[in-house]
Order: C-alpha cells, then sequence, then structure tokens
C-alpha cells in the first residue's frame, strides 16, 4: 500500500473515531480488495480497502443495507467513504464455515443452516429481496462468464494454434444453453453463495446465526445459482450424502417447484459455474500473481464432468471432449511455456 493510502486510511479512521486502532491483517481475498481488523479497547471492527480505480464498494453498501432489512446477518456499516473506497464494518468474528469445517463440525449442521437460509431468502417475494437497479444476471453475463475458459484457461493448456472457430462454437453452444436455465423463480442471486463466505455468529439464533460475506456481486438471477454455488464448491469437496440431503431439504420446502426443470437449471449452472472459475482461477495467477488457486483446479473439472452428464448439456459434452480431452484437462502452466 502506497504511503498516502495508508495516510488516507488513518484519517478514515479517525474520522470514525477510531484513531488509536490496532491493525491486523486478515485472509488474502481473490479480488482486489484487501481487510484488515481493527481493535480499539474491547470493540473490534473489519475494515475493507478497496481502491477506487479497481473495485467499487457501493454495490456491497447497496447488498448489505437490503440483507439487513431483511433480517440477515450481514454486516452492519459503521463508517464509510465511497470515493477513498474506505468501509468500516461490525466484525462478526472468526468462525467461518470453512474454519469449522476444517476444526471437525459436522458439514451437515453448517450445510442445512446456509440452505435454510436460502430456503428463507427464496421464499420472499422477489420484490421485496431485490434491491431497485440491481442489475439481472442476464445471457449476455452469463455468455461472459463462461467465456473465461477459452479466454484464460484453454491458453494455458491447448497449443497456441488452437481452433477460432471452435472458441465461437463453443459461445453458441453457451447461448442456446442459458436461457434453458431459467425455468425456475427468479430471486436475489449472491453469487458467492460458499463456506468460505459463511461465517457462524455467535450469540444468535436460527438463520441469522449465519453471517453472510462477500455478496458485492448480488444480481437479479435463478434460485438454483446459490444453491449450485452451495454445494458444488470449487474449494471444497462436498460429501454426497450432504449433496443429497440439501437438496431434498430444498425441494420439500418448495413443492410446487418443478424437479425436471430444476435439476436442468442445476446441471447447467452449475457447468457455467465451474468453466467460469477455471477461467478466474488462470487469471488469478496470470493476472494478479496468485497461484494458490490453481491447486482447486482438479477438483473444479470434475464437478464440470459430472454436470455435463445432464442430457441437457450433450453438446457442450461433446464440445469438451473434442476440443479438451482429458490429457488437457490439467492445471494450468504459464503461456508462455506454449
Amino acid at each position: 500500500m502506497s504511503a498516502g493510502r495508508t495516510e488516507a486510511l488513518e484519517r478514515f479512521l479517525a474520522s470514525a473515531g477510531w484513531a488509536e486502532a490496532q491493525h491486523c491483517t486478515l485472509a488474502e481475498d481473490a479480488s482486489f480488495r484487501r481487510y484488515e481488523r481493527v481493535s480499539q479497547g474491547s470493540e473490534r471492527a473489519v475494515l475493507m480497502d478497496a481502491p477506487p480505480d479497481r473495485e467499487d464498494v457501493r454495490p456491497f453498501l447497496l447488498i448489505a443495507r437490503k440483507l439487513k432489512e431483511c433480517g440477515y446477518s450481514a454486516p452492519i456499516i459503521l463508517a464509510e467513504d465511497v470515493e477513498r473506497g474506505f468501509l468500516l464494518l461490525e466484525d462478526l468474528g472468526d468462525e467461518t464455515f470453512s474454519r469449522l469445517l476444517d476444526g471437525g463440525t459436522r458439514p451437515e449442521e453448517l450445510y442445512t443452516l446456509a440452505v435454510d437460509l436460502l430456503i428463507d431468502l427464496h421464499r420472499r417475494p422477489a420484490h421485496d429481496v431485490i434491491p431497485s437497479g440491481l442489475l439481472p444476471y442476464d445471457n449476455a453475463l452469463f455468455e461472459k462468464e463462461a467465456a473465461l475458459l477459452t479466454e484464460w484457461y484453454l491458453p494455458s493448456v491447448l497449443p497456441k494454434s488452437s481452433n477460432e472457430n471452435a472458441f465461437a462454437l463453443y459461445r453458441e453452444i453457451w447461448r442456446a444453453l442459458l436461457p434453458r436455465a431459467r425455468g425456475v423463480p427468479e430471486t436475489l442471486v449472491l453469487r458467492d453463495f460458499h463456506v468460505d463466505n459463511l461465517i457462524r455468529v455467535g450469540m444468535r439464533d436460527g438463520i441469522a446465526a449465519c453471517g453472510l460475506l462477500d455478496f458485492q456481486d448480488a444480481v437479479k438471477g435463478p434460485v438454483t445459482y446459490d444453491l449450485i454455488s452451495l454445494l458444488e464448491d470449487a474449494r471444497r469437496d462436498v460429501p454426497d450424502s450432504v449433496t443429497k440431503a440439501i437438496r431434498t431439504r430444498y425441494l420439500k420446502a418448495f413443492p410446487d417447484l418443478d424437479e425436471t426443470l430444476f435439476d436442468r437449471s442445476c446441471a447447467i449452472l452449475g457447468a457455467q459455474r465451474h468453466c467460469k472459475v477455471l477461467g478466474i482461477f488462470t487469471r488469478l495467477r496470470d493476472r494478479d500473481g496468485k497461484v494458490s488457486y490453481l491447486e482447486h483446479v482438479p477438483r473444479v473439472w470434475r464437478l464440470l464432468e459430472r454436470a455435463v452428464m445432464h442430457p441437457a448439456l450433450g453438446e457442450l459434452k461433446t464440445w469438451l471432449d473434442e476440443y479438451v480431452p482429458t490429457d488437457h484437462r490439467v492445471v494450468p502452466s504459464n503461456r508462455s511455456t506454449l
């Protein structure tokens, strides 16, 4: 961090009444945002540092306030400086679901809490939970995200002479597929709803015990997206027994939901997310120098291969088998070596 930004940060904290705060760096984020825990006496808060030339904190503020309005445990906004990209947030603690799972907490307990929050959210009328002006998860955005596979991942695993016509066909396949994911209701989609971004909040009961983090990319979209994000996690294996139980619990809560359309939407959105993530993880290495995410590539390929077994994804499976054969489904090497 530059000296000028450090000074601006300290001025922000002072203006919020935290001039004497002690700082402790929190976990690295996949974005350009940086987080610190600040403490002053017995009080604690979380500082978000989002450089305004790279990040915009306004979407976070919009969604955080809507979630709080609905009674969910998003962090309270304690202070903000939108122009400079500083937010001071309520500290929800250290008990992320990931950390709890690593510590031996039964996955059934945490995944049930997470899906119960989704059930509550999806039971509400869309107009009650979607802030005015929120972007839709439209086909153009879906296609743009799916294309991250061909823009970032494939150039690292295929020869430079890869067929551009094949990439055009890939985009056409997604253009036809994505509308078929929309046979389910729409709601507020948090988009990164998985155990790294969920936190158990002490002294709160029911779904209020499920704290929410990293929701600034929220959009209006299919109810299936966040469920798939939770159960087909790029960073963690979810036991099949848990996946089955959570799917059953969700469908039981919505007896009028067409299971055929639900399964088709889950498969399409799951495949789209996995293609996107393969591209994002490669981009994090090539553009941002963050290499740790590549360790998850084998898992993402397993999830993608399972998703394309759904009959609706036959064309995508055929394309992958032809243009990205099994021996190229690997952790990407540096582009310069190809």
